[in-house]
C-alpha cells in the first residue's frame, strides 16, 4: 500500500482510538499491514484493535514510535508538539494526515466520499447497509460504529469503497473519489476556515476533485449544497439531487414520521420509483429520511437495484452515538447523541419529541470547542429551547486552548425557557444527580455533544436507579 508511490510499511497512528483513525487501522490490519498506535486513554475501541493484532499504547511518548515504524499518521486532534510527532520528524519518517491515509486505503476502489456539515455518518452508514443488502460487499470507513457489528470500518471484497469525508480542516481535499454526496453546507469549523464563505469555497474545491466520469449526489433543499452542486455542474460533472424540493431528481413525498422511523414516497424524475415507491427508514426524524434519500440516490447512480437498496435502508439499525438508547430506569429512557451544531441539535430534539410521545424531553448538552461556542451560542440556545429541561455543561476543549470568559453559560443564558428549567452546571460530577432529580416517569433524557458527555449515560442510569422511589435498572 502506497502514498505518492512510497510504501507505507509499518504504520503508527497517533490518536488511534478516534472514530476516523480506528477505521483506517481496522482496514490496514485486515490487509496484513503491521499497525501500532497510541491514544490518551483506554477504550473499548483500543481493546478491539488489540484483539485484531494492533499494538496500542495508552498515553503519548516518543518511545511509542518503535524502531520498526515506517509511517506515522496523525488525527486532526493531534498537535505538532505531540512527542510522537516530534520523534517521527526527528527520524525523518513520513507523517501523514488522516485523510491521506484514508486516500491510500481507498486507492484501487471506486471511492464514494460522503461529505456535508451534518448527516455524514448516518448517510455513509445507510449507503453501506444498502449496498450490503444488494450483495455489493463494499469496503467502508465511517465516523461511528454500526449498531450490530460494533465496527466503523471493513475491507469488503467489492469494488466500491464508501468513506465519510471530513471537512473540518479541509483534509477531504486530499481525496479524489469516483463519486461524492454533499448533504448540506453550513458555517462550521470557523476556527479552521475563518468564515462561512470559506467553508462554501472548500466544498466547491472538494467536488472539483471528483472523477470526471463519476457523479455528485447533492441536496436540493439546502442552499449551501445547491451552490456546491452549481460549481460541480460548471466543472462538467454529472449531478443528481434529492430532497423535498420540486426540482429534485429524487423527490421525497408524503413524508410520515413516527416514533419508530419515517416513511416517504420516492419519486424519481417525476415518476414513482419502480420497485421501491415507498421507503421506510427505521430511525426517527425527518433529517434521517433525507439522509436515506441521499443514500438511495447514490446507490442508484452506482447501478444497484432500487428494491435491494430500499430493503437495506429498511433494515438500517443505526450508529453508536446517533440517538442511541443507553437504557431505561423507572420509566425514564436515556439516549445519547453526537449533535454538536445548532442545526443538528434542533433536528435531533424534534425527533426526540416524537419518541417521547406525551413525556417531557430533558437534555444535557456539552458545547464542543470554544470557537464554536462563541460563534453559535445564540443559535444553540434557540435549538435547546425545543426541550423541556436543559442542563448545559462547560465547554469540551478538544484541540483548543481555553479562552477566558467563554463557558457553557453563554449557551445556557441564550435558552428561551424559564430560569428554573435551564441550568449551567460546570461541575461535571454533579450532572447525573441533577438530571435524575429533574426526571420523572415518561420522560426522555438525552445526553448530547461531541465530547465526553457520552460517558455520563451510565452515571445517569445509576443515579436514576438510586432514587428511593425508582425500581431497579433495565439496561
Amino acid at each position: 500500500m502506497t502514498v505518492a508511490g512510497a510504501e507505507l510499511g509499518h504504520v503508527h497512528l497517533v490518536g488511534i482510538g478516534g472514530a476516523g483513525m480506528s477505521g483506517i487501522a481496522r482496514i490496514l490490519l485486515a490487509r496484513g499491514v503491521p499497525v501500532s498506535g497510541s491514544d490518551a486513554r483506554g477504550s473499548t475501541t483500543a481493546d478491539a484493535l488489540r484483539a485484531l493484532g494492533a499494538t496500542v499504547y495508552i498515553g503519548h511518548a516518543a518511545g511509542n514510535v518503535g524502531s520498526d515504524v515506517d509511517t506515522v499518521v496523525v488525527s486532526t486532534a493531534i498537535r505538532d508538539a505531540n512527542p510522537e510527532v516530534v520523534e517521527a520528524h526527528r527520524r525523518g519518517l513520513p507523517v501523514l494526515r488522516r485523510a491521506a491515509a484514508l486516500a491510500a486505503v481507498m486507492s484501487g476502489r471506486r471511492g464514494v466520499a460522503i461529505a456535508g456539515t451534518h448527516g455524514k455518518t448516518s448517510t455513509t452508514s445507510m449507503l453501506v447497509t444498502a449496498l450490503q443488502a444488494c450483495g455489493a460487499d463494499p469496503a467502508y470507513a465511517i465516523g461511528g460504529d454500526l449498531t450490530g457489528s460494533d465496527a466503523n470500518a471493513g475491507d469488503g471484497t467489492g469494488e466500491v469503497f464508501v468513506a465519510e469525508a471530513d471537512e473540518s480542516d479541509g483534509s477531504f481535499l486530499l481525496l479524489s473519489p469516483y463519486a461524492a454526496v454533499v448533504t448540506n453546507v453550513e458555517a462550521d469549523h470557523l476556527d479552521q476556515h475563518g468564515t462561512a464563505e470559506a467553508v462554501a469555497l472548500v466544498f466547491e474545491q472538494f467536488v472539483r476533485r471528483i472523477d470526471p466520469d463519476g457523479f455528485l449526489v447533492s441536496s436540493a433543499d439546502d442552499p449551501g449544497a445547491c451552490r456546491t452542486a452549481a460549481a460541480a455542474r460548471e466543472a462538467g460533472l454529472r449531478v443528481r439531487t434529492y430532497g423535498e424540493s420540486a426540482s429534485a431528481d429524487l423527490r421525497l413525498t408524503h413524508v410520515a414520521e413516527d416514533a419508530a422511523g419515517t416513511t416517504w414516497g420516492a419519486v424519481l424524475h417525476g415518476a414513482p420509483l419502480a420497485d421501491a415507491e415507498r421507503v421506510r427508514v427505521p430511525v426517527p426524524g425527518r433529517h434521517m429520511a433525507l439522509n436515506s434519500a441521499a443514500a438511495l440516490l447514490a446507490g442508484l447512480e452506482l447501478g444497484l437495484p432500487a428494491a435491494g437498496l430500499t430493503a437495506g435502508i429498511g433494515r438500517y439499525a443505526g450508529v453508536r452515538r446517533r440517538f442511541e438508547l443507553r437504557g431505561e430506569v423507572g420509566g425514564v429512557r436515556v439516549y445519547d447523541d453526537y449533535a454538536h451544531h445548532p442545526t443538528e441539535v434542533a433536528a435531533q430534539l424534534r425527533a426526540a419529541r416524537l419518541v417521547a410521545g406525551g413525556g417531557r424531553v430533558l437534555v444535557a448538552f456539552q458545547p464542543h470547542l470554544f470557537s464554536r461556542t462563541v460563534a453559535f451560542a445564540e443559535n444553540f440556545g434557540a435549538a435547546l429551547g425545543l426541550a423541556d429541561e436543559v442542563l448545559v455543561l462547560d465547554v469540551y476543549a478538544a484541540r483548543e486552548d481555553p479562552v477566558p470568559g467563554i463557558t457553557g453559560a453563554l449557551v445556557a443564558d441564550a435558552v428561551p425557557l424559564p430560569a428554573d428549567r435551564v441550568r449551567f452546571e460546570p461541575d461535571r460530577s454533579a450532572v447525573a444527580a441533577e438530571l435524575a432529580r429533574r426526571a420523572r416517569p415518561g420522560d426522555l433524557l438525552l445526553t448530547m455533544g461531541a465530547g465526553d458527555v457520552t460517558a455520563l449515560a451510565p452515571d445517569v442510569l445509576d443515579a436514576l436507579a438510586a432514587r428511593p422511589s425508582v425500581p431497579g435498572a433495565a439496561r
